[in-house]
């Protein structure tokens, strides 16, 4: 009963403080958002070394003052779609018409077409969060593979508002049985693929040339049920909108023994992400940890 009430009142702090946010004019928006990032890469300086260090490793030829660059403006981005989430709530088909350009969908409308579901394979550019709502929005049954906060108000609150939308959540562990039902129901799912993953569900690849641990639940599931696999991305535009956009689906293609075939796709959908990146390097989440050691 206790918690119950407490679910209620942190649902309408949330939504009221969301209400509050939406409202604001979009330059106040950013300013927000902004400041947010300028705070956490400039004045706390969390991770700021790790930030800096990934792009490095990406991007070794450009100068420190361009890395620091580059760096603060995915802290700003970050911060940016932060405030943004608070659209959630209020977000209709109309309204993320006007806020969101789609491109490419035509490869996801003939993917369906199989009636084998469908593979999305994205990263952690732009605002993914409204990408999500976007595509729950103009009608396309979705599931996401996303952790849990360990907070569990926290997490009924994250969560509720993509619920609400349509948006259906899988959890990354012990999650064959619930892809393989949403495939089979030619549903749409998820895979985030850009960050670490060691063993046994990471395999051995490399990222902007060096190597790293990847989650080899896509190639696995590409694999069993020959669902297409379609890389889609959400960008920022300079105008505050964006862009989301599918590719041409990703061929499978089937190595030597299952082994080699794990490690060659895993590899071959990193290659895409790191493509994507390097189109939009400043809006990519650099705050993680994506190089890892671990012994394979």
């Amino acid at each position: 009963m206790r918690r119950s009430l407490l679910q209620k009142l942190l649902g309408l702090f949330g939504r009221s403080i969301a209400f509050i946010l939406y409202k604001l004019p979009r330059s106040i928006q950013f300013f927000l958002g902004d400041f947010i990032g300028l705070l956490w890469f400039d004045v706390l300086r969390i991770r700021r070394k790790v930030v800096i260090d990934n792009i490095t490793r990406a991007f070794p030829e450009l100068s420190y003052k361009d890395k620091v660059k580059m760096g603060r403006w995915s802290l700003r981005y970050l911060g940016r779609s932060l405030i943004q989430y608070s659209y959630l709530p209020f977000m209709t088909p109309e309204k993320i018409k006007k806020l969101v350009k789609f491109e490419g969908f035509e490869h996801l409308d003939k993917a369906l077409e199989k009636n084998k579901g469908a593979c999305l394979l994205t990263l952690h550019l732009g605002n993914g969060d409204l990408g999500v709502a976007a595509l729950s929005l103009l009608g396309y049954p979705i599931q996401l593979i996303s952790k849990e906060f360990t907070l569990r108000w926290l997490n009924d609150m994250w969560f509720g508002m993509r619920s609400r939308l349509g948006t259906k959540f899988i959890a990354p562990r012990n999650s064959s049985y619930s892809i393989l039902k949403a495939l089979k129901s030619n549903e749409v799912v998820i895979f985030v693929l850009d960050q670490f993953m060691g063993p046994p569900i990471g395999v051995k690849t490399k990222f902007f040339g060096h190597e790293t641990g990847t989650a080899m639940g896509l190639t696995v599931m590409s694999k069993r049920t020959q669902a297409p696999v379609v890389p889609i991305y959400m960008k920022w535009n300079e105008d505050g909108t964006h862009t989301l956009t599918c590719l041409p689906p990703v061929e499978f293609e089937e190595q030597a023994n299952n082994e080699e075939t794990l490690t060659y796709m895993t590899q071959k959908y990193s290659d895409q992400v790191e493509e994507i990146i390097k189109k939009h390097p400043e809006q990519w989440m650099w705050i993680h940890r994506r190089w890892k050691k671990y012994k394979f």
